[in-house]
């Protein structure tokens, strides 16, 4: 079986910990500052918390710095870097070529460098690029196929990581400029306002209206569970989660889903069983309804109804009162309800009679999803759930043996002390309390003992059993590897010439594309260059409303009434929103 590495969000401490808990082989978290989502930074005391936590189940630590970064910024940057490897962080990932001139220039600690999705890798030749420059690992964009990756997978040394779950970027990650646009909020800078997420009207070059006042940019939540093992077989080593504003409850449930559906196939990168008290259940979680997007060719990956949470499907309103309806689904008082682009919230349940505080929308055949489960999101909320590390134990000749699922092994040699009267006795209180781990971080697999026991109460076998344990874990931590970033070197760059859309936004990161064979044309559209195209992506509305074949030219026009038209690209099944 394949290693394959399960990679979680973390917003914060304790989310870190929950996705850890849950099963993951590696999480990636913001620092205090340039992570692509401004607001859910972490303190460096944080951090080293949360590495020395991980470290114990030997799962790995990746810190977001991708964003573009100003002359300014991108010192600071780096000495942020230098503090983050210093604490023990296996890991950062990296949009700014300004950042990988100062690895070149020898100015960072050897710390791996990941190439972020935001550097819109959706090409063999630029993961090639970076391969050969020799990045560690390069992060590939959602759009792209089960045999594109595989492609990919197959011409790169570089090793590969995909989304496999959560919220999608309609645009090209990195090739986003409508929220910097409308109200200099960039994407690149963390900060994106989300338009994607508004209302649009649709409609033709005579004015005609196709689609009114709809979410005509919102995807559905990605959900590439059934591609896992396609995915691993093409040679992805890492399937990461979206979600670094998800809350513990959701990081729970997502995780822990994934990490059984994973197990089935290959085995984890990191160490340690998951002990939990729930069933997990991705459809109890917020989305959007899924989607596998476009690993298999193109799907109907948009829900233009609501950017809201449609959660599981429950069935139909078979019966409808003056206050209440019926349906066929246990609802539980405080759950939550979508139908119809709105919802509500269940005040009682009587049998198969619900209760809503409002009856808006209403009526027989009325199709009905749960968005909010209470007694899930009770249940996950009250876990218990644990990660615990497999140990084995051994008595011989006076010394007691412990060794980990790992191979890390330590031994204590037990004091002297009588022969026992009752010795089958004493042996069996002995392999009875060391196989009392308590709250620690090991469960036992195996205790045997070979050979005659002297006597022991019970408080000094406990002693040396937290003893042992406690050594086993230091000798875990002393021989963990962190993976260091080799040697980077120039190369040539797969274009020619750049524009605004290479996202240059320093001097350092513009000397880096010089070196690497291209010539500057503009720099970053947040350093002033008017975007020619707001948004590049593979959602196509032509294509959503039938359109494929029409001439017709077409127009988003937003909320307050401004008008962006649209062009496509149809050899590559792509559409552009361009600026008005």
């Amino acid at each position: 079986m394949k290693k394959v590495e399960l990679l979680a969000p973390a917003k914060d401490k304790n989310t870190a910990i929950a996705a850890i808990n849950s099963g993951c082989d590696a999480i990636y978290i913001g620092a205090s500052n340039f992570g692509a989502r401004k607001r859910v930074g972490n303190s460096l005391e944080d951090i080293k918390e949360i590495v020395d936590y991980a470290h114990k189940f030997y799962v790995k630590v990746h810190v977001t710095i991708n964003t573009i970064l100003t002359d300014e910024e991108l010192l600071q940057a780096a000495e942020l870097i230098q503090k983050l490897y210093d604490i023990g962080v296996d890991a950062i990932i990296v949009q700014d070529m300004g950042i990988f001139k100062l690895a070149l220039d020898g100015k960072l600690p050897p710390i791996a460098l990941h190439a972020s999705t935001q550097c819109d890798n959706r090409t063999l030749e630029k993961v090639k690029f970076f391969d050969n420059m020799g990045i560690s690992r390069v992060i590939l964009a959602r759009e792209l196929s089960l045999e594109q990756i595989k492609e990919i997978c197959k011409n790169s040394k570089a090793e590969i990581e995909t989304f496999i779950h959560g919220a999608l970027c309609v645009s090209y990650s990195g090739q986003c400029y409508f929220s910097h646009y409308i109200g200099g909020r960039s994407a690149n800078r963390g900060e994106c306002a989300q338009a994607c997420r508004k209302k649009y009207t649709l409609v033709d070059e005579n004015g005609s209206i196709i689609a009114k006042d709809k979410y005509l940019l919102s995807m559905k939540d990605f959900n590439a569970s059934r591609y896992l093992k396609d995915l691993t077989d093409a040679g992805v080593k890492s399937f990461k989660i979206e979600g670094r504003l998800k809350d513990e409850n959701y990081v729970k449930n997502v995780v822990l889903c994934y990490r059984r559906e994973i197990d089935k196939f290959a085995r984890k990168t990191s160490s340690g069983k998951v002990f939990s008290d729930f069933e997990p259940d991705v459809r109890k979680s917020f989305n959007r309804g899924f989607t596998g997007y476009f690993l298999d060719g193109r799907k109907k990956c948009f829900n233009f109804e609501s950017p809201k949470s449609l959660g599981e499907k429950l069935g139909k309103i078979t019966k409808a009162g003056k206050d209440y309806f019926e349906l066929n689904a246990d609802v539980s008082k405080q759950d939550g309800l979508y139908f119809n682009g709105q919802g509500c919230l269940v005040n009682n349940v009587e049998g198969r009679r619900i209760y809503p505080n409002k009856m808006d929308g209403i009526a027989v055949g009325v199709e009905v999803y749960r968005n909010f489960d209470s007694k899930f999101e009770k249940q996950l909320e009250n876990s218990k759930i644990k990660r615990r590390i497999g140990a084995r134990f051994k008595y011989s000749d006076g010394f007691l043996y412990a060794e980990d699922e790992d191979g890390n092994s330590v031994n204590v040699n037990l004091p002297e002390g009588e022969i026992p009267k009752n010795p089958e006795k004493m042996r069996e209180n002995f392999i009875n309390q060391l196989k009392k781990t308590g709250e620690s971080d090991f469960y036992v697999l195996d205790a045997d003992v070979t050979g005659e026991l002297p006597f022991m109460p019970v408080s000094q076998i406990n002693e040396v059993r937290r003893k042992i344990l406690s050594d086993l874990m230091n000798e875990r931590l002393k021989n963990y590897k962190r993976e260091l970033q080799k040697p980077l070197k120039y190369v040539k760059f797969p274009k020619e010439k750049l524009d605004y859309k290479a996202n240059i936004h320093n001097s350092e990161a513009k000397c880096f594309y010089e070196n690497s064979g291209c010539k500057v044309c503009e720099m970053s559209a947040e350093n002033g260059a008017f975007p020619a195209e707001l948004m590049r992506t593979k959602h196509c509305l032509k294509f959503a409303f039938n359109m494929c074949k029409s001439p017709k030219k077409l127009f988003l026009i937003d909320e307050k009434g401004k008008k962006y038209p649209l062009k496509f690209d149809c050899s590559n099944c792509e559409m552009v929103i361009e600026a008005s």
